[in-house]
């Protein structure tokens, strides 16, 4: 037999999803046929799975400790020294921008995985779990019915800001947050070409999933087809080269390094949508192994709740080294004084 204790990570859902958690290698019939015969019983009372929990009900599982070790995963296996490697293949531990009770923020390397792409993949999700192990934050039984996890993704190749929730409310509203678009998300990036004029764009995007790439179109064409919207400043140019700084409104894949490319104006280092001849120049000379684009800056607006620590805060994460550099040595005509308030 088992009892278990409904926390504030777990409350809030029905009976049945936890117990999926929970039992996770379980076939669904197992458990509801456990629930019938009031071999799992809510509160001392016979439960047909449908209701919803709260913090302080108690689960029985009269089951043996064999039967709910062979149904329950190993929580925490996977996250046992968990290694976040970069493009050089070394360790990287990102670095913390922002911690509270309920989320935290990290400045992501380029070069890692915002979430999993295949099963041997190790992203920023199970880095989050491990360090929330690792630092006693959260225990391996906890991992069994709730996974902190990330609220928004970067390309692998893209740095910056990536958020995750600690707890269950956390990332509920932070999620809803990033799907509302309440919040602003501003990116900083090099791209070909002088631009001058701050800018509002709108078009629609199209994928392609054999290429993994997009397309941009001025007018809505077949069903993969979805509306964007990008802002951009220009903060500093030279003959060759600007350095903007993107509100990305829509927040689509691909979309800001798609859509400075339809219009001429592709990101430095991107090889996917990018001037190949520039990226090799500037590859030769700064070694840059990725495109120039980095999640800068977030705006938050009013909270309450569970983010109520970050209401109306702006968070920002340093660009990379390589970044900066350009950014340094490069002889801009006009806007530096403005980069480098932009950047401190």
């Amino acid at each position: 037999m088992k009892e278990l204790i409904i926390n504030s990570n777990e409350a809030g859902q029905r009976l049945d999803k936890f117990l999926k958690k929970y039992l996770r290698r379980a076939p669904g019939s197992f458990i509801y046929k456990m629930l019938r015969k009031k071999n799992i019983v809510l509160n001392k009372k016979k439960a047909d799975g449908s209701e919803k929990l709260n913090i302080g009900d108690r689960v029985t599982l009269f089951l043996s400790d064999e039967t709910i070790e062979k149904f329950s995963e190993a929580s925490g296996r996977e996250y046992s020294d968990v290694a976040l490697t970069g493009d050089s293949g070394r360790p990287v531990r990102p670095e913390i921008i922002y911690e509270d009770s309920q989320v935290i923020f990290f400045n992501k390397p380029s070069g890692i995985l915002s979430q999993k792409a295949g099963p041997s993949d190790v992203s920023m999700v199970e880095y989050v779990a491990a360090y929330l192990l690792e630092s006693g934050q959260i225990d391996k039984a906890q991992l069994k019915t709730f996974r902190p996890s990330v609220c928004n993704r970067l390309d692998r190749n893209t740095s910056g800001i990536i958020c995750a929730g600690k707890t269950l409310p956390g990332l509920q509203e932070l999620s809803a947050l990033f799907c509302d678009r309440t919040l602003r998300k501003y990116y900083l990036c090099i791209v070909k070409g002088q631009v001058r004029q701050p800018a509002y764009v709108k078009g629609y995007l199209q994928k392609d999933g054999s290429a993994n790439k997009v397309r941009i179109l001025s007018e809505p064409s077949g069903k993969a087809c979805v509306p964007i919207e990008t802002e951009y400043l220009p903060v500093a140019d030279t003959r060759e080269i600007t350095l903007l700084k993107v509100h990305l409104i829509t927040g689509r894949p691909h979309q800001i390094r798609a859509h400075l490319a339809a219009l001429s104006h592709p990101i430095l280092g991107d090889y996917k949508y990018g001037d190949w001849q520039l990226n090799e120049r500037y590859k030769k000379r700064y070694q840059i192994t990725d495109q120039l684009l980095h999640a800068y800056e977030l705006q938050m607006p009013a909270l309450s709740g569970a983010l109520s620590a970050l209401s109306e805060k702006t968070v920002t994460a340093k660009v990379p080294s390589v970044f900066w550099k350009i950014i340094k040595e490069t002889a801009w005509q006009h806007g530096i004084q403005g980069a480098l308030e932009v950047l401190h």
